[in-house]
């Protein structure tokens, strides 16, 4: 069986909101004359036909063999509206997902947006995708509208996901100063990857790993630097008070109790992550449909590597059926 978990669907319903929703993302065109969403005017993503497209979907799947979809609403996600409009945005986009599910119960699963900012209302959403409508997991960004998620309001939130055993897609998102990323697409490019490990690296130090161990974490795009990173943050635990004050183990005891995704198609890079955190801390990514992803290197870049059999299984589904909600 193979299990894809970081694909990407856009209801046309979140173009329509997004159109409509004053903020720093609009649409243009890039040179191709393609559809394009622009954050304060430089390349974000390009708009492609299967976003939109269960049934162009549903043909490439068969196409390369993937099983199952599990779909997510990538950045900038429900956090181009504000607080006050993020509830309903999120209860929107969610029942749009449930309806693709119920329409193809064995083919896809769902990764819910959450109002994050609106605290109240994300535990309410969070119950309703998990207890009504069936949700795998939720899906979060690396920042929210500029705010870490180490910030005190997020809080209550990853509690009760703790107290869910809740599975989180963290997702990147433009770093927080995005000027320097404006040029060459370098946002999604070297952004992404930048803001991914930032994330995890402040979540770590911060504790919320070792607090709130029972969350399960998929961190995207092979977890940006995080594995290259390891043993340089493992110093900074021994060589700085500052990073001893919140965790009593070096980084790496909770940074290897995450999930990756193989979202990078390299060989040298997978074969890296398997070697550091094992096949079963890995699950199967294409990033589809995105230009940057690909869903037939999600599938042959896993079947390229060289490690047993079962381990390939573990990757392609094994480990994703054990940690996603309601699978």
């Amino acid at each position: 069986m193979k299990l894809d978990l970081h694909t990407h669907y856009y209801p046309e319903a979140f173009f329509k909101l997004l159109r409509d929703t004053p903020s720093e993302f609009s649409f243009a065109k890039d040179p191709t004359g393609r559809t394009i969403i622009t954050h304060h005017g430089a390349r974000f993503f390009g708009v492609t036909q299967p976003m939109s497209d269960p049934q162009k979907r549903l043909e490439d799947m068969d196409r390369v063999g993937i099983d199952v979809e599990v779909i997510s609403l990538s950045t900038p996600n429900i956090f181009f509206a504000d607080a006050g409009q993020q509830p309903e945005v999120a209860r929107i986009i969610n029942d749009a997902y449930a309806e693709l599910i119920a329409a193809h119960p064995t083919r896809f699963k769902g990764f819910a947006s959450i109002p994050m900012d609106s605290p109240d209302a994300a535990l309410a959403e969070l119950h309703r995708a998990i207890d009504e409508l069936k949700m795998s997991g939720v899906i979060l960004l690396s920042n929210i509208k500029g705010r870490a998620l180490t910030d005190p309001v997020y809080r209550p939130f990853f509690e009760e996901a703790n107290r869910l055993k809740l599975c989180i897609f963290l997702h990147p998102m433009i770093p927080v100063y995005s000027e320097p990323f404006k040029e060459y697409v370098l946002g999604p490019l070297v952004g992404f990857p930048f803001d991914t490990t930032l994330a995890v690296a402040r979540m770590c130090f911060d504790g919320l790993f070792a607090e709130l161990p029972d969350i399960r974490w998929i961190i995207g795009h092979l977890g940006g630097a995080v594995p290259y990173l390891m043993e340089r943050l493992d110093s900074g635990y021994r060589d700085f008070a500052e990073c001893r004050v919140k965790i009593d183990q070096p980084p790496s005891t909770y940074l290897k109790k995450l999930y990756y995704d193989t979202v990078t198609f390299s060989p040298h890079n997978l074969r890296l992550a398997r070697d550091l955190v094992g096949a079963d801390h890995m699950v199967m990514g294409s990033d589809y449909p995105h230009m940057l992803g690909s869903i037939e290197r999600s599938v042959s870049s896993i079947e390229a590597m060289e490690i047993p059999e079962l381990e390939k299984q573990r990757i392609f589904s094994g480990t994703a059926l054990e940690i996603m909600n309601n699978a």
